[in-house]
């Protein structure tokens, strides 16, 4: 191993490389390592253009505008790409970040606590995302006045059969609503 990584750096006498013992000019080392780079970027660059490219989630809060104490639900729509399903095992989850506007029953839903369909084809299972998927909330009542965010993730397993991979990846998503000063008085 040492005596590999000398060679790599040892000069010839007329000035040429020594590359992994092989006589080479500077010329072909620098081909080499351009097509190395090329190489590495293409397939990092088409792994992370499929990691994009798999689910898009469009969130809203409804309704948009709110009371203290009233309750609401954040509203998930889901896109996904050509081919692409999402495997309902080992996990589809949905994870809320700590909200001081909103209250929600649990920090973090599955598939199974949200009811979302599982549907199966040639044997395969997935989840049917072509439904909006709704999570419940009321809203805190110290929640302050104004314009808000609310911001959490989806973590999930695409699958595409026709090119043969599966992804581990994280979709994130944001939601903006407006609380007002009123309190909604429960009966």
């Amino acid at each position: 191993m040492i005596s590999v990584q000398m060679n790599i750096l040892t000069r010839g006498r007329r000035g040429s490389t020594i590359l992994f013992g092989k006589n080479t000019s500077g010329e072909s080392v620098r081909k080499a390592i351009i097509g190395l780079a090329i190489f590495v970027l293409f397939f990092a660059g088409g792994f992370a253009q499929k990691e994009a490219d798999c689910l898009k989630v469009n969130a809203s809060i409804s309704p948009r505008y709110l009371s203290r104490g009233q309750e609401g639900k954040v509203v998930l729509k889901i896109k996904l790409a050509e081919g692409i399903t999402i495997d309902p095992q080992p996990s589809f989850i949905i994870e809320c970040d700590p909200s001081y506007e909103l209250i929600f029953p649990k920090n973090f839903f599955t598939a199974s606590d949200l009811e979302i369909e599982i549907k199966e084809e040639t044997g395969e299972e997935y989840l049917n995302l072509e439904e909006p998927i709704e999570i419940p909330f009321t809203v805190s009542l110290e929640a302050k006045r104004g314009n808000h965010s609310f911001e959490g993730r989806i973590k999930y397993f695409a699958f595409s059969k026709q090119e043969g991979w599966c992804l581990k990846s994280t979709a994130k998503f944001v939601a903006s609503f407006y609380t007002r000063s009123t309190r909604i008085k429960k009966k």
